[in-house]
Parts: C-alpha cells; structure tokens; sequence
C-alpha cells in the first residue's frame, strides 16, 4: 500500500484530509476498537430495516448502543429524532434532535485524522484510511444540513438565522468537494463506495432540487452568496440515489416523493409526476407492503389520479399498520381530511379536524379553523356533532395563533384572518370556507380528473352564489362575490368550459380596486389566468399576467405561496432571465 494523492477540502470545517491509496482491498476502519465502516453501514441499514417494517423502537434500540463512537450510527439516530420532531413541532422533541444531531456530527469530527496528525508521514489502512474520511465529510456535511433545519424550527432570534445559514453554506460546500472529488477519475472505489456515492448524491440533489424552486428575486441573493440551483439535475442526482441500494436511498426517495406529490402542487402548477412517484414507491410497496411511509405516498399518490376512495383506504391502512408513531397518524388524517372534502362529506372532514385538534401540535388554529368551516357547510337544521358551534369555533381561532420559527405558519394567518368576521355580535358567515382553503392547498387540481366531484362542488357554489346574491349587501359582499368566481373558474377549467373560466377570472380582476380585505384574489386569479393561457398555447400573454401577478402587489395572504407557483409558471414557459428582465423594465 502507498500514498499516492492527498486531496484537501479547504470548506471542512476541521480540514480533512483524502488520501487516494493505490490497493482498494482493504479493510475500512477508522478505528479498530470499534468495528469497520462496512460493519457499521450493514448495521445501520438493518436498523433502517426495521424502522420501514415500523419496528421503531427496535430501530432505535439497535442503533443506541453505538451513536458515540459510530458515525452512521449516530447519523441515523439524530436523522429518526429529527423526523419526528418535524412531525410534532413539540419544543422538547426538538431540543432533543438539535442536541443529538449536534452529538453526531462530534462524533463525524472524530472519525478523520485532522491533517496535522497525518502531515509529514504514511497513512497506514487502520490507522486514518480515505475512506472513513470521506464518508466522515458526506456525514458532517448531512449533519449540518439537518442541524440547520432545526435551528430554523428551534428560535425565533435572528442570530439562529443567520448560524443556520452558515451552517446550510458549509455543508453546500462541502458536498461540492465530495462531488467533484468522486466524479474524478482519480475517485477511490471502495467496498461501501455506494453508500459514499449515495450520501453525495442526496445532498447535491436535495440542494440543487430545493433552490431551483426559489422565486428569482431570492435566487439572485443565493447565488451571490455561492448557491446555484438546476432542477432537472437535482431530480437526476435524487434519483441516482434513490435507485441504488444505499443507505441514503430513503432519503432521496422520500425527498423525490415529496416534490412529485406534494410540492409541485403547493408550490407549482399542481401537475405531479404520478408515473414517477409509482416507480419509486414500486419497490418499496414490495418490500415494506405494510410500511406506514410508503401506504401514505401510496394513498397522496391515488389523490394524484383521482381515485380518492382507494386513496382514502390506503390512508386508512397507514393509521391501521402501526400504533407506536402517532405522528404519522396525523400525516393520514390530514389527507383524509381532504380526501372527504373532495368528496362534500362535511361530517366526516370534521371528523378528522377534530382528531387532529386533539392529537396534533402543528396548528391548533387552522384545525379549529376547519372544524368551523366544515360545520358551516351543513345546512341550518342538521345537527352538529358534539353539539359544537361553528360561531363559537371561529371566534376561538386567533386565540390559539402560535409560532414556528419566529412566525405563524402561513396557512394559520390566513385562518385567523378569515375568522376574524365572527367576532362580531351578527357575525356575516363565510360563504365556502372549507373550498377556499383547498384552494390554497392547490386542492382542485386533484379533482381534475373526477368529474362527478367536480360538478358537486360546481352546484354547492352555484347554491352560494343564490345566497349571496339574495342577502343584503356589506362589507364582505364584494370580497364573497370574487371567492366564489375564483373557485367557479377552476371548476369550469376543470370541465373544460375555458372561455367561461376565463371570464370568471377577468370578473375577479376587474373588482380588484372594490375588494376591502381578500386581497389576495386579484394576484391569484392572474396566476389562474395564465395557467389557462398556457394550457392554450397563448404564451405572451401568460407571461404577462405572470409578470403583473408578480410585481404589481405585494403584502396578501400567503404571498410567498403565490410567488412560488409564479416562479413555477414561469420555469415551465422556461421563460428566461433576460425575459424576467425585460418584463420588468415594461
């Protein structure tokens, strides 16, 4: 064995060094007290096993013994901590993760011979092998990826801020090196090189996915900063690691899951790749058939094609397959939910509000918010469950407002405005609430392909219109008046009566200086508007309303979600800079 290069990634925080060594057979160890890397990695993947059978607490038992000596191990076990203090919110699940997660990357730092101890000698293979320095760097680098998204979820300070900035540009970074490092031809192929090319492959995949999503005005900002963003190669780079048998595989199929379900709908277009998220769910539906995950992408994933009954059965087996995560309970009634609301089955969407107003931390606000909301769509004379009172339920919404990271969730500001009409003695009742927040969950995209759902829900707000039209005027009425013709052009682009959808919208542009407190309607409906364009190949004129939903309003509800499905319209129109530009200077 002899040295043969040394490699320095001048971004490691504690300099490691990479030492390319000419025979690769060799044992991977770090240290030989506590076993080979490759020992570690096997462990750690069965203990991951275990965790996808929804044998939790086995996994954690098999992965405790070793998080201080370990790196995978530790990795691991902080990277299960930090999902379900993301799940929770809970204050004290996140301490616990942020403390564990800053534990592992301690023991990621002692896993490398820092370069003064190795300058000036031979490496030899048990002592400080290339190997175990490299997978120890993909492991820092993953370590301050996840402690920087808790320090966004820990405190409100400022200076948590920008220490978790630092913390995402280190890791950036770091994952830079290692890339270009392992697509060199010099890149050292070892027994776990998979594992090395699967870590790598997740964080210049999740970096390069999550920053192509980001509005152009905050891209300028990231990229002066060293930031750049290529969507079709972070997809590229996910699914690589994805498809690989690899410790990061979850990881990356999660991460790819997400962007095809959920994401793309949120902040895009609303047009998920239901082909793409199959192929990835495939093989894990064949492995784990009862694993809790995979029957929740399974069940968001028949959301997609409209098949909303068997969606609702697979979230149903999801709560069925495991009792020790309550946490992804939460995750299915949230979709169910939904799910029933697609449906117009109020009663049982209040249901499961109700579940998760009495299981679920994340927002008591907008739980409470859609219990009332539901409540309201029933009819004077029917009865309300628990004899609960959607007047009374409205009024407690701001009360409950909370903050994540300093603020309120989005979401949770836009129920607290929206209830605020109910404080009054004679409150003016919202005429569709439940069907206004699945506006902003870009929900009618999900009925698209169930017409008979669509037109149940084109009649409930024909029947909204009637009342609306017969009341006496106030306040609200205006504001009322362009909900409903938000939601009746979506409905009717869903049944293909396009020039009538178009009109809708206009009629909603056309109120824009008569609207007192719904002000994001006029945005939105340009951005409905141009989506219609682009389904009709009118692509100037999408790009100018694109560019006047963009630029000519600012400070509405749930801005920054507008702004992304805006940058997502724009990206599909591929629409360039210097297009961007020029729009501007218009």
């Amino acid at each position: 064995m002899y040295l043969n290069k040394c490699h320095l990634n001048k971004y490691s925080p504690f300099f490691l060094t990479t030492v390319e060594l000419g025979y690769h057979n060799f044992s991977l160890r770090a240290d030989p007290s506590k076993g080979s890397l490759k020992e570690s990695l096997d462990d750690c993947m069965e203990a991951l096993d275990l965790f996808l059978n929804n044998r939790f607490r086995e996994s954690m038992e098999r992965l405790k013994p070793r998080v201080n000596e370990s790196m995978y191990h530790a990795l691991i076990y902080a990277t299960v901590l930090e999902m379900q203090a993301m799940m929770t919110f809970e204050q004290d699940d996140i301490s616990n993760a942020a403390a564990t997660m800053k534990r592992a990357q301690e023991v990621c730092q002692r896993s490398v011979c820092p370069l003064l101890e190795v300058m000036g000698q031979f490496l030899n293979r048990e002592a400080c092998s290339a190997c175990s320095q490299l997978h120890a760097e993909a492991c820092f680098a993953e370590c301050q990826l996840q402690r920087a998204s808790l320090t966004f979820l820990q405190d409100e300070n400022m200076v948590s801020f920008i220490k978790g900035g630092i913390k995402v540009r280190n890791s950036y970074l770091i994952y830079k090196e290692l890339h270009s490092y392992i697509q060199s031809k010099d890149s050292l192929v070892g027994p776990s090189h998979l594992h090395l090319e699967g870590g790598v492959a997740f964080g210049i995949g999740a970096f390069n996915l999550t920053l192509s999503m980001f509005p152009a005005r905050i891209l300028k900002v990231l990229e002066f900063a060293g930031f750049s963003g290529d969507k079709d190669y972070g997809l590229s780079q996910l699914h690589s690691g994805a498809t690989v048998v690899n410790l990061r595989s979850l990881l990356c199929a999660l991460l790819l899951l997400c962007y095809h379900t959920f994401l793309t709908f949120i902040l895009g277009t609303g047009e998920g790749e239901v082909a793409e998220a199959e192929r990835l769910l495939a093989p894990f539906r064949l492995r784990y058939p009862t694993g809790a995950i995979f029957l929740f992408f399974a069940g968001r994933t028949e959301e997609m094609k409209g098949n909303i009954d068997k969606a609702v059965c697979l979230f149903e087996d999801g709560c069925k397959a495991q009792q020790e995560w309550k946490q992804f309970h939460h995750m299915c009634y949230w979709e169910l939910l939904w799910c029933f609301t697609y449906k117009q089955l109020w009663k049982m969407a209040y249901f499961y509000a109700d579940l998760l107003t009495k299981e679920s931390r994340w927002s008591q606000a907008m739980y409470v918010y859609m219990k009332a909301a539901c409540l309201s769509m029933l009819s004077k004379d029917e009865s309300r469950p628990f004899g609960e009172d959607e007047v009374e339920l409205f009024r407690q919404v701001p009360t409950l407002k909370q903050k994540i990271a300093g603020k309120s969730p989005p979401t949770e500001k836009f129920a607290i405005r929206k209830a605020r009409r109910y404080r009054a003695s004679s409150p003016v009742k919202l005429p569709v609430p439940v069907l206004e927040m699945m506006y902003m969950w870009n929900g009618f995209t999900m009925i698209r392909k169930c017409p008979e759902l669509t037109d149940a829900m084109m009649q409930t707000l024909l029947e909204a219109e009637r009342t609306l039209a017969a009341a006496p005027g106030n306040d609200y009425s205006v504001d009322d008046y362009c909900v409903i013709q938000l939601l009746k052009g979506l409905c009717l682009q869903n049944q293909g009566r396009l020039h009538a959808a178009e009109e809708c919208f206009n009629n909603v542009y056309r109120s824009e200086k008569k609207i007192r407190y719904d002000h994001y309607l006029v945005p939105n409906a340009l951005l409905e508007l141009s989506l219609l364009c682009i389904d009709q190949n009118r692509r100037d004129e999408a790009i100018k309303l694109l560019h006047k939903a963009k630029t000519n309003y600012k400070d509405y509800s749930m801005e920054s979600r507008t702004q992304f499905r805006v940058h997502a319209a724009l990206a599909k129109l591929k629409v360039s800079p210097t297009e961007q530009e020029e729009m501007t200077r218009m």
